[in-house]
Parts: structure tokens; C-alpha cells; sequence
């Protein structure tokens, strides 16, 4: 199955970032990511299905009161795509922002790039 760089983007963010459920989270994974996936931000490359899903595990377990919310839409370009999105409590969901840029092939992530701004 092929997805829009919109829906992938949009269903990383919340059905993997922000799923709590492991199980969950690897099956969302399995369906809109390639399993050589990357995912790239400030602590490093991560390669991989697993890999990925136990780097979402830690960052949850690290900020248990945290949710994510997108910021604004999807701008997309030529199979690349980039989401503004926010962390925080439920008080201040934009306590830590960024944007997500997405490279896609065959209708499924590739490569992800996770640039914090604050």
C-alpha cells in the first residue's frame, strides 16, 4: 500500500510519536515506513524498524506527560515533505517545537530528519 507524503508524515507524528503502545507503534511502523528507515535528529541515525521504535520507547519514557501535535500542514515538494510539530504537557504542547523533514519512496517513509528548534 502507497501513502500521500501528507498521511505519512501526519501518521508518524501521531501513530508512532505519539503512540504509547510498543505493538501498536511497530505495526503503524510496518505499514507506512520502508524497513531500511532512517530517522535522524540531534542524538543521531537511527536505522531500522526496531531501532526506531525503541528510540520513540525512550523519548516517551523520558517525558511520560508529553504529547505531540502538528503546528501546521504538511508542505510537500517532490516526494519530500515537512511537518512543524510540538511536544509538551498538556498545559503547553509546544514546551519543545520542530519540523520533521520526510524523504519517501514508493509511498512510504525512508528517511526522516527531526530538526528541534527550542
Amino acid at each position: 500500500m502507497q501513502f500521500s507524503v501528507n498521511e505519512l508524515l501526519s501518521r508518524n507524528l501521531l501513530a508512532i510519536f505519539g503512540e504509547r503502545d510498543s505493538a501498536a507503534r511497530m505495526k503503524e511502523l510496518e505499514t507506512i515506513w520502508l524497513p531500511e528507515g532512517c530517522f535522524v535528529d540531534p542524538d543521531g541515525r537511527i536505522v531500522g524498524l526496531d531501532a526506531i521504535n525503541r528510540k520513540v520507547a525512550t523519548l516517551q519514557a523520558r517525558f511520560p506527560d508529553f504529547e505531540v501535535v502538528e503546528r501546521g500542514p504538511v508542505d510537500v515538494m517532490h516526494g519530500i515533505g515537512r511537518l512543524a510539530w510540538g511536544f509538551g504537557p498538556e498545559n503547553n504542547r509546544t514546551v519543545v517545537t520542530g519540523v520533521d523533514i520526510a524523504i519517501t519512496r514508493d509511498g512510504k517513509l525512508l528517511e526522516l530528519y527531526a530538526f528541534i528548534d527550542r
